[in-house]
């Protein structure tokens, strides 16, 4: 059974960082594109950023460009999201998702077969 779970959101002060985790089982790690979106309340689920099958490449949203580095660990199964110089506005609940297998990647949350339940990040001002 492919699983995705997210772990590694909290409430930190502006400025601080973040460390999610996507930890990933149920199938040969690189097959998939695995990408992290986020909702916040009254808002459409968003892409943040997303790490192609084979790991060769990577996408990020401009909002979050230069800040929060995504990076694969393949003898763990899990891709990181690194949160830096985190805003009030990146507050939202944080999703991982496994994508199509041997699918590249996609900006297109339709695209992605396999949520996680989520992680809420808080960042107070």
């Amino acid at each position: 059974e492919v699983q995705v779970v997210e772990s590694g959101g909290g409430l930190v002060q502006a400025g601080g960082s973040l460390r999610l985790s996507c930890a990933a089982s149920g199938f040969t790690f690189d097959d998939r594109p695995i990408g992290w979106f986020r909702q916040a309340p009254g808002k459409e689920r968003e892409v943040i950023s997303y790490i192609t099958s084979g790991r060769r490449s990577t996408y990020y949203a401009d909002s979050v460009k230069g800040r929060f580095p995504i990076s694969s660990v393949n003898a763990e199964n899990t891709v990181y999201l690194q949160m830096n110089s985190l805003k009030p506005e990146d507050t939202a609940v944080y999703y991982c998702a496994a994508g199509r297998k041997y699918y590249y990647g996609s900006a297109d949350p339709q695209s992605y077969d396999y949520w996680g339940q989520g992680t809420q990040v808080t960042v107070s001002s």
